[in-house]
C-alpha cells in the first residue's frame, strides 16, 4: 500500500500545462522537430553540433522545470543536426534531485505537442556486465524500472487519452529498427569495437549503489546501471514515440569488498569528455537516416 500511496500524492499536471508549454515553444522557435534528444551528464555538448539554433533557458519557459546537476546546462535547444530539425535538452530532470516522478518527465509530453514522432536518450552509467569496458557505449534494447516496482511511475493516476492508452505496452520499448540503424552506423564511423547493446537498470539515486545492490542487479540481468532515462522512456511509448537509447559505460560498478576504488560523479564526467565525441558523432550521423 505504501507505492500505491505515492503514486497518488505525486504531483499532477493537466493537459492545459503542457499546451501552454508547447504553444509558447512553437510561437518563439522557427522549427517544427520531429526528432527529439535528452543529453545525460557532459554530453550536452551535442547541441553545440547544432545550426541555425534557437535557445531556451529551461527558467525561462513556463512550466519547465530547472536542472540542478553539474554536468546539465539546463536549456533547450531548437536548431539543425544534418539538416534535420530537432530539439535538444541540455539537461535533464532527476527523482534525486527532488522532483516527483511527473515533473521528471514533464518535457517527453510537450514534445508529443510539439509533434515530435523519435525520442533520443542518451545517458552516463555504471558498466555491471563483465565485458563491458569504460568508455564502451550501449545500446538500449530493455530496461529495469526499480523505483516502479515501488509504485514511482510517472503514468500512476488518472489517465489522460489524448496522450496515450491506460496500460500501455513496455515489452518493445526500445526500437529494434532505430538499434539496427544505430548499429549499421556505429559501423560505417569506426565505432563498432566499443559498441555493446544490453538491459539498463535504473535506481532512484542519488547514492550510488553498494556492493550487494549491485550483485542483485547483475542478478536480474542488467548490464548497466544509472539514475534516469527509463521514466522518460515510458512516457514517451505512452505518447507514442520511437526510443533510440543509448548509454555511455563511464565507469565500472565495484563488486569487490577489497577494492580501494570508489564511485564518484567527477570520475563519470572525466569519462563522458572523452568519449562524448564518438557519441556524438553517432547520433549525428543517425539523423541522416531516422
Amino acid at each position: 500500500m505504501e507505492g500505491l500511496s505515492a503514486c497518488v500524492s505525486q504531483r499532477r499536471y493537466q493537459y492545459e500545462e503542457y499546451k501552454e508549454t508547447a504553444d509558447w515553444l512553437l510561437s518563439h522557435a522557427e522549427q517544427r522537430p520531429k526528432v527529439a534528444i535528452i543529453c545525460g551528464s557532459g554530453l550536452g555538448s551535442l547541441a553545440d553540433l547544432m545550426v541555425d539554433k534557437t535557445v531556451f533557458p529551461y527558467k525561462d519557459i513556463p512550466n519547465f522545470p530547472v536542472s540542478t546537476v553539474q554536468g546539465h546546462a539546463g536549456q533547450l535547444v531548437f536548431g539543425k543536426l544534418q539538416g534535420r530539425e530537432c530539439v535538444c535538452m541540455q539537461g535533464r530532470f532527476h527523482f534525486y534531485e527532488g522532483y516527483s516522478i511527473q515533473t521528471v518527465t514533464y518535457p517527453v509530453r510537450v514534445f508529443f505537442l510539439l509533434g515530435v514522432e523519435t525520442l533520443i536518450v542518451t545517458n552516463a552509467a555504471g558498466g555491471l556486465n563483465d565485458g563491458f569496458a569504460v568508455g564502451d557505449i550501449m545500446l538500449i534494447k530493455d530496461h529495469i524500472n526499480t523505483p516502479g516496482f515501488a509504485g514511482q511511475n510517472p503514468l500512476c493516476g488518472h489517465n489522460d487519452e489524448r496522450f496515450g492508452v491506460r496500460f500501455p505496452c513496455m515489452s518493445d520499448a526500445y526500437d529494434a529498427d532505430l538499434r539496427a540503424l544505430a548499429k549499421e552506423v556505429a559501423e560505417e564511423q569506426g565505432c563498432g569495437s566499443f559498441l555493446q547493446e544490453g538491459v539498463y537498470c535504473m535506481l532512484a539515486g542519488p547514492t550510488y549503489e553498494t556492493i550487494a545492490e549491485s550483485k542483485v542487479l547483475q542478478t536480474l540481468g542488467a548490464d548497466a546501471v544509472g539514475m534516469s532515462t527509463v521514466p522518460e522512456v515510458v512516457v514517451a511509448r505512452h505518447c507514442g514515440l520511437r526510443v533510440l537509447g543509448l548509454s555511455l559505460i563511464t565507469n565500472k560498478v565495484i563488486m569487490d569488498y577489497d577494492s580501494k576504488e570508489k564511485a564518484n560523479h567527477e570520475e563519470v564526467l572525466k569519462t563522458t569528455k572523452h568519449r562524448a565525441q564518438d557519441l556524438q558523432k553517432l547520433v549525428s550521423n543517425l539523423m541522416t537516416k531516422i
